[in-house]
This record gives C-alpha cells, structure tokens and sequence, in this order.
C-alpha cells in the first residue's frame, strides 16, 4: 500500500478522534487486499503514531511512551524457513520453472546469465517489465551476437541490459527474485540446454547465499557500465 493513501485514511478517521466501525471496516479491507506481511505492518504503525503525535503535538510524552510499550509487546516476526529446491535436463522443465519464477517476481528481478535465446523466457522477462518489476540483465556481449538471441529485442524494448565487452566470457547463469530468492545453475537460458543437455538449477531462499550474489550481481552491474 502507497504510504500516501495509508495517511490519508488514517486522517480521515483521526478528524474527530474517534475510529467508527465503518472506518475500521474500510481500513482492515484495504490492508487484507495488501496482505502485508511483518515489516509491511510494523510500517504501517509507525505512520498511525506520527500522525497521531503530529495530531496532539511533538510534545506529547505519553504517546511515545505508548509507542514502545507496544513495540515492546509486539511479536518479533518468526525466522524465515530456508528452502531449496534441485531441477534437472532433460527431465524437469527447467525452462518452465525460470519463466515461473519471473512470473512471479514483484518487484526486482537481476539476471545475470551468459545467453538468452529462449523466446519464451525472453517474453515472461519483458512482461515483468511491463508490469513494473525493476529488471536488470547482465549478458555476455559476444553470446548477444548469436543468430537466436533475444538480448538486442530485450534492449529495444526498454529493460536495462549491460553486457560483459572484454576479451573473456560472462559465464554466469543465475537470477534473484524480489531480493529474497536464487536461481543458480548450469542451465543455460536455450532451447537446446532444454531439450538435449544435463543441466541444473536451484532454487533458494536461503538469505546468506542470496545476498552474496546480489553483492556479485552488483559488483558486475557497476562494472560493466
């Protein structure tokens, strides 16, 4: 939910001091359409105590000390289960699981592979571009060369793309989802690693190893500029 549009409901219910039934209906409403999850709601009550305090005056001891009376109560949010999930060529559709995955992602997805000829994979890329997600591609430039590539169409229809120029190869093949979840592999983004290769990925959501290949993936990206 757009932080504005939170402020400007809680406004409305606070212009009399009094939060009505109707008021409470409408509010739970928009956050179950949200679903939130922790961070998300912990926000969200921070903005319900500023406005408050802007309400009854910076000076208001009281509320502050409410404020941390319910931080202090407030569960802390439970550890995050670590998944990770193997995939295999020929045999698993690798192909379908990665356009699964871009389906999916919400709001960033970093891709850092050596090649993309496979249309369909190059399609669910551009769609999430469309629909807002923040796409970064990093790519071998001689790979995008190839006859069947898509990094030239993925360039002219706006997704950032920088490419790897010297004399030696990009060679990874993995993606993060949303910050919080890897795909890592063997399996180049083809047709043929599809059909004909043994090829791997993995999928993850374990937070050590996604953030050490955000770092990698950001390292590269400032590179290769």
């Amino acid at each position: 939910m757009e932080l504005s549009t939170l402020d400007q409901m809680l406004k409305a219910t606070l212009e009399d001091e009094k939060f009505t039934r109707n008021e409470r209906q409408a509010l739970s409403q928009v956050i179950a359409e949200e679903s939130p999850d922790f961070r998300a709601l912990s926000l969200y009550r921070h903005r319900a105590f500023a406005l408050a305090k802007e309400h009854l005056g910076q000076c208001d001891g009281v509320l502050e000390w409410l404020e941390d009376v319910v931080k202090l109560m407030t569960p802390t949010a439970p550890p995050r289960k670590v998944e990770s999930h193997a995939y295999f060529t020929p045999g698993d559709d690798c192909a379908a699981r990665i356009v699964d995955m871009i389906h999916q992602a919400k709001s960033t997805l970093d891709i850092c592979v050596f090649t993309i000829t496979y249309d369909q994979i190059a399609r669910a890329i551009f769609e999430a571009h469309q629909r807002g997600v923040a796409v970064r591609v990093i790519t071998d430039e001689d790979k995008s060369r190839d006859v069947g590539s898509d990094i030239d169409r993925l360039i002219r229809e706006g997704v950032p793309v920088r490419l790897e120029s010297t004399d030696h190869h990009m060679h990874h093949k993995f993606a993060i989802f949303d910050d919080d979840t890897l795909l890592n592999g063997s399996y180049n983004w083809t047709r043929s690693a599809a059909i004909h290769n043994q090829e791997n990925i993995l999928i993850t959501n374990d937070p050590s190893l996604c953030k050490e290949f955000y770092g990698e993936f950001q390292r590269l990206w400032d590179a290769f500029q």
